[in-house]
This record gives C-alpha cells, sequence and structure tokens, in this order.
C-alpha cells in the first residue's frame, strides 16, 4: 500500500520533498524544498495549489530500464536452469523457445512483464529479442502490437539478439535486420571468441549502416580473460567510423583481466564513445558458479573505471524470472540497491542515480527524465528521507505518478500466468 493517497487536485505543490541534487544542477547529495505538479507536468508555483507536506520524502522521475528480455521472461516454473551455469540457462531457453514461443506465449509473458514495471515506476524499456528465424518474425510482430498499446505508459524498443556465428550479411541475418529496421529497433548480436569474430562485428556494423540503425552488443559474458570482444568493437567503431549510439552489455571478462590489458581495453571503450550497461544482478546469478565451490567473483564489470574514464554507464534488469537470472520484476529500485551493494557505488559519489535515468535514456535515444518545469509529472515518491533509508528497505509503499496522477501500484497476480507454465 502507498505510504500516502495524494489528492487529485488541478494543481498540487508538494512541499519539503527532497530529490537527488545532481538531477537539478546542485552539489551534494540531495536538495530540499518544495515542487508543483498542474495540468500534468511539473509548474512553477500555482496560486491557489493544493499543499501537501511531504516530510521529506524523496522524488526521482520515472526509470529507464535500457536491458531487459521481455520474450524470455516468466517462463521459469516450466523451464528452470538445471545447474545454475550459463550452458545450463541456454540449453533450457532454447528448448522452451523451439515448443513454447508462440504469439500468444510470448504476448502474455511480455504483457505481463510491462504491467510490473509500470507498477515499479518505469516509463521507457528496451528489450532484446531472440531472433534466430522463424522467432524474429513472430517475436518482432508482437512487438510492434504492444508498443502500440502501451503507448503513453511505457515507452519501449526493441533489439534483435543472435549470437556471432549467425551474422552473415548474405545469410537469414539479412531479413531479421530488415525486420527489425521495419519496426524502428536496434540492430543486435552476441560477440564471443570466435577465429573471425573481428570481421563479423565489421560486417554487423556495415549491416547497421545500409539499415540506418544503432547498434547494442551483449559482450563477453564471462570471466574468461582470453575473451575481449569489447576492444574489437570499440577498434571497430575507429575504423568503420560508425556514428549512431552503440551500446555494449555486461562486459564481465574484462573484471577479470590483468589490469594493464583492462585499462588499455577501457580507453578505446572511452575514445570509441561506447555506452556501456551494466546487469550486476544477473551477472552475479551466472558468473563463477561452479558446484560444490563459493564463488570468488561478482561478475560486475569495471564500472568506477569507466566512469573515471566519461564513459557513459547505466544499469538495467536484464532477465526476470527465466533460466538466465531465476529471480527478479524489473523493479529498477531494486537494480540500483542492489548494484550499490554489488559494486560498491555507496562513498563514490552522489551521482549514481543517473545510472537508471538520465545515463541510459541518453544511451538508447529516449526522453531524458527531468525534474525541471515543463516535464511531464512522471515521478516516484519514497517515503526515505535519505539515501540510506532509501537503500535499507525495499521502497515497496511508494508512490507512482504518470502525468501528474497517482496510479494503482497493483502487481500481477502469477496465476495469471498458471495456464502458460504447464510442462510438456
Amino acid at each position: 500500500m502507498d505510504f500516502l493517497t495524494l489528492p487529485a487536485v488541478p494543481a498540487l505543490t508538494l512541499d519539503n520533498v527532497s530529490w537527488p541534487a545532481c538531477l537539478t544542477g546542485g552539489a551534494g547529495e540531495l536538495t530540499s524544498g518544495s515542487l508543483t505538479i498542474a495540468d500534468g507536468k511539473i509548474s512553477a508555483p500555482v496560486e491557489g495549489a493544493t499543499h501537501v507536506d511531504m516530510k521529506g520524502a524523496m522524488v526521482l522521475p520515472c526509470f529507464v530500464d535500457m536491458h531487459t528480455h521481455l520474450d524470455k521472461g516468466h517462463i521459469w516454473p516450466r523451464a528452470p536452469n538445471p545447474d545454475g551455469t550459463f550452458m545450463g540457462a541456454l540449453t533450457a531457453v532454447g528448448a522452451d523457445s523451439r515448443t513454447r514461443w508462440n504469439a500468444a506465449d510470448v504476448r502474455a509473458r511480455k504483457e505481463f512483464a510491462l504491467k510490473g514495471a509500470y507498477a515499479h515506476g518505469t516509463r521507457a524499456i528496451r528489450t532484446h529479442l531472440d531472433s534466430a528465424s522463424p522467432q524474429d518474425d513472430i517475436s518482432f510482430a508482437v512487438f510492434r502490437e504492444v508498443r502500440a498499446e502501451w503507448a503513453g505508459r511505457i515507452d519501449l524498443q526493441a533489439a534483435c539478439l543472435i549470437g556471432a556465428e549467425q551474422c552473415d550479411p548474405n545469410g537469414a541475418f539479412a531479413h531479421t535486420a530488415d525486420v527489425v529496421a521495419e519496426s524502428g529497433g536496434t540492430l543486435g548480436m552476441v560477440t564471443y571468441p570466435m577465429p573471425d569474430i573481428a570481421d563479423r562485428i565489421r560486417a554487423f556494423f556495415g549491416m547497421a549502416t545500409v539499415r540506418g540503425l544503432t547498434a547494442d552488443f551483449h559482450v563477453d559474458e564471462t570471466l574468461d580473460t582470453s575473451s575481449n570482444t569489447l576492444k574489437l568493437i570499440a577498434e571497430a567503431v575507429l575504423e568503420t567510423r560508425y556514428d549512431a549510439p552503440v551500446v555494449v552489455g555486461h562486459c564481465c571478462s574484462v573484471s577479470a583481466m590483468h589490469e594493464t590489458e583492462a585499462l588499455q581495453t577501457l580507453d578505446l571503450v572511452a575514445k570509441a564513445g561506447l555506452h556501456v550497461v551494466s546487469l550486476p544482478m544477473c551477472n552475479l546469478y551466472l558468473q563463477d558458479r561452479t558446484p560444490g565451490r563459493t564463488p570468488r567473483m561478482r561478475g560486475i564489470t569495471l564500472v568506477h573505471e569507466m566512469k573515471a574514464r566519461g564513459i557513459n554507464v547505466s544499469f538495467a534488469s536484464d532477465n526476470t524470472r527465466d533460466p538466465f537470472y531465476a529471480h527478479g520484476d524489473l523493479d529498477m529500485v531494486e537494480v540500483l540497491r542492489e548494484a550499490t551493494r554489488i559494486g560498491h557505488l555507496d562513498h563514490t559519489g552522489p551521482d549514481w542515480v543517473h545510472s537508471i535515468l538520465t545515463n541510459p535514456a541518453r544511451a538508447c535515444g529516449f526522453a531524458a527524465p527531468s525534474l525541471s518545469p515543463a516535464a511531464p509529472a512522471d515521478l516516484v515518491i519514497f517515503k526515505a528521507r535519505t539515501w540510506n533509508e532509501f537503500f535499507a528497505r525495499p521502497q515497496s509503499d511508494r508512490i507512482v505518478l504518470r502525468g501528474g496522477q497517482q496510479i494503482t501500484r497493483t502487481l500481477p497476480d502469477y496465476a495469471e500466468l498458471d495456464h502458460l507454465m504447464r510442462t510438456a
């Protein structure tokens, strides 16, 4: 239950609220003051507005979740990971997708996930869609329909997802790339060591350039230090002068490399202007998992070193209740809380909140979340009065405003998916 029901009035002033100082150009952790909402937007003070004392409550703009897998989400009950490993996840998802991912199945699970994200306060999502033929035609058709239906609630983008061995300009991937272009999507690929991986990356950028597409890679999702396709992507961007935004996700192996090689790679990433998205919860779940052995490494990429180089760093949900990550609910508060703990973001500056707001919006081209006058009053309000209080609890009683109106935050019941979870 929300900690407060706000009055539905033409003009509302929230007195005694706080917000991250970095969002309005201030110094320090939090700024305190009043926030007025009128005509669905943040406004200058309005005479006659209804005032509510918020007692120090923290306000954030609604979130941007830039790396998800809505097509995989919530299949865990029928397709669990047998051993918690990366290979176990690939095998389980492959078997499930081949037999179960028709349009009705993908749509139902996607809509279920979006209901949860909306209730948690997310306003924009990029999803990856498994795109080996014929799944590309099925999933992108569903995506286009769902994107139209959710317009005004959650802005949606989609990137195709295929393995590097399938990136052939003369093969089936050419059709997938055309589907992506027709859908207003982003070209995506998973990169890992192969004899001709550098050539495949360059061919990928050629396909993206011809179709006017941005790029989004899954990169080095392993702790094997011999895997450094991140460096190859940065080199290819510089060599080909590809000038559209490039997102690289995961980048786990750089965290295990020798310091010299790791930092030289990050220097190239900065020079190439790549946008990095870290997926700390999924990487913690899969990486360094060995039966009977306690994991030693966290899997998170070098976010501090990246930020120090001016690289645009974001955090995102990644998978939810599927073989790649058994947990999660597309809740960006959970993502930031866990990223803070896993990556030691505390004591390193007060502006990491950008990583779930302005940074992912910039990387993907979404409208930037803002607390400035005339910005949409798409807000999440927390009873927490300090960052310590914010991170100490899951903030389940938060208020979500969309267009200045408080929404009902009832989460969808898992029973809605029961008819899809019968095992074959």
